[in-house]
């Protein structure tokens, strides 16, 4: 993909989760960051037709705990995953689709109680390799 065809983004942007019926969320284009991480509440893990998945609610939309979704997504692995903060924390994985500037793709991301974060939402780099230019001066050029 040429630099022209990418999807240029700023440091904060709204994005889309459409297979967990997230229509928008607010979230930092972390460069630093490798792995992207959505804001997970009370996380169940069950089975179904012998594959492992989970439940979990997020509140999509920041201070605002009144906007409460649950999400359903098939785990895809769980390993530890070292916060900015240095704190290791046992983590599950999921794929799910990333819209973004009228495209879409599917992404990795992380499950974590984000509350204390100003960002229910953290893209990493993996999510953004070779889909996305990103001006760091910037803020919400795309309409998810």
């Amino acid at each position: 993909m040429t630099a022209t065809e990418k999807v240029h983004v700023g440091w904060r942007e709204w994005l889309s989760l459409p297979d967990l019926d997230i229509a928008q969320i607010k979230a930092k284009v972390d460069t630093g960051a490798r792995t992207s991480c959505i804001h997970a509440l009370d996380i169940e893990e069950y089975t179904e037709q012998g594959e492992t998945w989970v439940k979990f609610y997020t509140h999509p939309v920041q201070e605002n705990e009144d906007v409460r979704v649950e999400c359903h997504a098939k785990v895809k692995k769980r390993k530890f995953v070292t916060s900015s903060s240095g704190q290791k924390e046992l983590r599950y994985f999921i794929e799910t689709t990333l819209g973004a500037g009228g495209k879409s793709w599917p992404i990795e991301i992380t499950l974590s109680n984000r509350s204390t974060m100003k960002f229910r939402m953290l893209l990493g780099r993996t999510a953004m390799e070779n889909r996305l230019v990103v001006d760091p001066a910037l803020s919400y050029l795309l309409n998810s």
